[in-house]
């Protein structure tokens, strides 16, 4: 019995080392870019959006893991309802996709942004998200699909990777007017989204497929073995995931990383879930924002360091004191604002301005 127990403990320990966790990233640490931002402290309006996230955690206390789901995903689809927006909003069911058009009054159909949602792969929707969709909308004066891809758990990991790779098929040779080929095309995605848009801009890759002119993502993670130091490190200071997620650093990692690989049915370390650990070489130009406070932070550092050792375009920005994905707050938060014109400056750079450009 205790040669059969010990025999089990070595296949344990041997599976997470050498199958879970993948490759040490330790050496993808630095370098560290220097946080931009607004001088001195927070604004006063990120001070704001600070207290209403403490609202948030108050309000999910004491409730049952299906109805603080339930919660959750409530609240941030309330973020997206009173945008103001002078173009069009257009449903999409189509092709098994589901989603929708945000179209920029007088936009050129043909410059196109895929948008892909973040919220833990388990919440978040177009409508959590069109603070962020209206704007770049507007930002390339064309059209935003913004994909409303299957949640976990209702639906597996794989199904939110396969939509993600659907909606870019479709949108090669679809725009809000009809079939169309785009001129200037785009995909951008933040938090969970970030971690989809990186792993489909490697499958588009390795696919031979139509590569975007340009990448955005915003507070990715990119790492499913929750190696990065800042998962740790960052906790205090990450006001909207510290709350939610910082308990998991009570767990072993060992014990997370087979959780994930139950919860997922994908090695974590697997390159479509953890796309740090893909071959990163062959990428478009790719724009990552992060905050330094937050605990995604070194997940980026290691993506963007990693891919630049294998010699693509990245160039990684970081703001101190942030809430993750603070873009969400573009209409209060002037570090928002700030954050928007550096996307623009990139994707000007990569994918031309629009004819008559719009205003951000």
């Amino acid at each position: 019995m205790v040669w059969f127990v010990a025999a089990l403990l070595l296949c344990v320990i041997a599976i997470t080392l050498f199958y879970l966790r993948g490759e040490n990233l330790r050496t993808f640490d630095t370098p560290r870019p220097s946080p931009r931002g607004l001088r001195g402290q927070p604004s006063e309006q990120h001070a704001a959006v600070v207290a209403s996230l403490s609202g948030l955690t108050e309000m999910t206390k004491g409730v049952s893991r299906r109805d603080q789901l339930s919660l959750m995903r409530d609240y941030l689809d309330s973020m997206g309802q009173d945008v103001s927006f002078d173009g069009e909003i257009t449903p999409v069911d189509t092709d098994g996709l589901k989603g929708e058009w945000v179209v920029a009054a007088g936009g050129d159909p043909q410059r196109r942004m895929l948008y892909i949602h973040g919220g833990a792969w388990l919440m978040g929707s177009p409508l959590s998200h069109r603070a962020i969709t209206t704007h770049y909308a507007n930002l390339i004066g064309g059209a935003v699909f913004s994909l409303d891809y299957r949640l976990m758990p209702e639906n597996s990991r794989q199904d939110g990777i396969d939509d993600c790779r659907s909606a870019w098929r479709w949108i090669l040779g679809n725009g809000p007017a009809g079939p169309a080929s785009p001129s200037a095309l785009f995909v951008s995605g933040d938090s969970a989204g970030g971690n989809l848009t990186l792993s489909l801009i490697a499958w588009i890759r390795d696919q031979g497929l139509r590569a975007p002119n340009a990448v955005v993502v915003l507070s990715p993670a990119t790492d499913g073995t929750f190696t990065s130091p800042s998962m740790r490190d960052n906790v205090a200071t990450d006001h909207m995931l510290g709350p939610q997620f910082g308990k998991l650093n009570r767990i072993p990692r060992w014990v997370l990383q087979w959780g994930a690989w139950w919860a997922s049915r994908i090695r974590p370390s697997h390159a479509s879930v953890s796309p740090v650990f893909d071959d990163l070489s062959g990428l478009p130009p790719t724009l990552i924002h992060a905050s330094a406070a937050e605990m995604l932070l070194d997940d980026a550092v290691r993506y963007a360091n990693k891919a630049r050792a294998d010699g693509s375009p990245v160039d990684l920005q970081t703001w101190e004191d942030m809430v993750h994905v603070w873009h969400i707050f573009v209409a209060e938060l002037p570090e928002a604002q700030q954050a928007f014109t550096e996307i623009d400056a990139f994707l000007k750079t990569h994918g031309g301005a629009a004819e008559g450009e719009q205003a951000a």
